[in-house]
């Protein structure tokens, strides 16, 4: 597993592999699907510790090592980050992080020159574990230069330090019911969050084992990506577009509100989850493969979610690879896509209809920018401002009237719980109107 670990971590790393596609029990690293579900589970929580330290482990190593070890090296750091990660943040013997490392360095024919090394700087971790934490435990070095330094921008100091000290936590489990959520959360033993979205503190195992699964009463859905749906009011009857619909979460909120949805995703294999799903939960939906650059719907649509595709960044509580495999040049990139999506897509409004713009990004071009954008050169649209009661998060509605999510908000209830068991994923959300 720990060999597994290693080379994953350089896939995502190097390689800008999703973690999540890396991890897949069939399609993912061939040393993945060799485990069994409970070392899978192993496996993942490795490699979440340590992409959410890496910036601390990081600063660590280049404290201990003299020079930086080579890129001729094979995966000698690798095997270091992972086994510093073990040693630093999880509850295992140091005794058998060292030997283990030192082994997977024998093994590796680049990296057997440093296994020597490896076997003294993990060591010397082992031992001075409790004051390297200490002496290296700011939250914002888990966090690129670059990117830190646009929340501060964007957000503040504050908001910045504490956004990255969020991400150093596993997030929840959030669900959204499809009736009933202060039944459903009393009987899985949660806590309603807003609107349909429970929140389960401490679940650990198989979601599938959960009450309620099999019945389709629930899906899994962060309680922030619940609310840009919720914006488009009473949908019962009409005829609404989820366009970059997958896998399918808000589909499933407005199939379950009364609307006729139309689901557009690029990608076949992700609609074949969204379709999986709907199924579950015994929901209906027409299904459409297409590039949203070409794709013609038959008529307008009463009214449009666009979930564009974007930078991920606010979703780094979930995938703290986002963190480091993203550049600023792909926010650029990204930036260009969603004007041009943007623009195309509301043009299948009708008349009076609504469209909401979101993305899962903590990026101001991602979201506010465009928006300023769109309306400038829009005359024909307008803001339709969202207010505090509508999606039950204090703190979330911007002074423009958008909605803005945080990582560092909806902090723990009551006071005094652990700060892990607050936070949401990062969320913009606009609403607009064709007049």
């Amino acid at each position: 597993m720990r060999k597994a670990a290693a080379d994953i971590l350089g896939r995502v790393l190097r390689a800008q592999r999703p973690l999540d596609e890396e991890l897949d029990a069939e399609h993912g690293h061939p040393g993945v699907r060799e485990l069994d579900a409970q070392d899978r589970g192993l496996l993942r929580a490795l490699l979440g510790t340590a992409l959410r330290h890496r910036g601390q482990i990081a600063a660590i190593l280049d404290h201990l090592l003299d020079r930086p070890i080579p890129d001729k090296s094979g995966a000698a750091m690798d095997i270091l980050h992972i086994a510093a990660a073990q040693i630093l943040f999880m509850e295992v013997a140091d005794h058998a992080a060292v030997s283990l490392a030192v082994t997977l360095a024998d093994q590796d024919r680049k990296a057997r020159t440093y296994k020597g090394l490896v076997n003294a700087v993990l060591r010397r971790i082992a031992r001075d574990a409790e004051e390297l934490r200490a002496r290296f435990n700011e939250p914002w070095r888990n966090t690129p230069v670059w990117l830190f330094a646009a929340w501060q921008k964007a957000y503040g100091e504050e908001r910045a330090l504490q956004t990255a000290a969020m991400h150093l936590h596993t997030p929840n489990l959030d669900l959204t019911v499809k009736r009933d959520p202060d039944d459903w959360a009393a009987r899985l033993g949660g806590r309603r969050i807003a609107g349909n979205s429970i929140r389960l503190a401490d679940h650990a195992g198989r979601v599938d084992r959960l009450e309620g699964f099999e019945e389709g009463a629930w899906w899994v859905q962060d309680a922030a990506a619940a609310l840009p749906a919720r914006l488009l009011g009473d949908v019962t009857g009409l005829r609404v577009a989820d366009l970059c619909a997958a896998p399918g979460g808000k589909t499933a909120q407005l199939a379950a509100a009364g609307a006729n949805v139309t689901a557009v995703d690029i990608s076949a294999r992700r609609l074949a989850r969204l379709r999986a799903n709907l199924d579950r939960l015994s929901l209906g939906a027409e299904i459409r493969v297409g590039d949203l650059r070409s794709f013609e719907p038959e008529a307008p649509f009463d009214a449009i979610l666009l979930d564009a595709p974007c930078s991920a960044t606010g979703t780094i509580r979930r995938h703290p690879d986002v963190a480091w495999s993203k550049r600023p040049e792909d926010i650029a990139a990204l930036t260009q896509i969603q004007a041009e999506l943007l623009q195309r897509v509301s043009g299948w409004l009708v008349p009076g209809g609504t469209l909401v713009y979101c993305t899962c990004s903590l990026q101001p071009e991602e979201g506010e920018a465009q928006i300023a954008a769109f309306l400038a050169a829009n005359p024909g649209f307008a803001r339709l401002p969202v207010s505090e009661d509508e999606i039950g998060i204090p703190g979330a509605i911007t002074a423009d009237g958008d909605l803005r999510t945080l990582p560092c908000l909806l902090p723990s209830t009551p006071p005094g719980e652990p700060e892990r068991l607050g936070g949401l994923d990062g969320f913009f959300a606009a609403r607009l109107k064709r007049l």
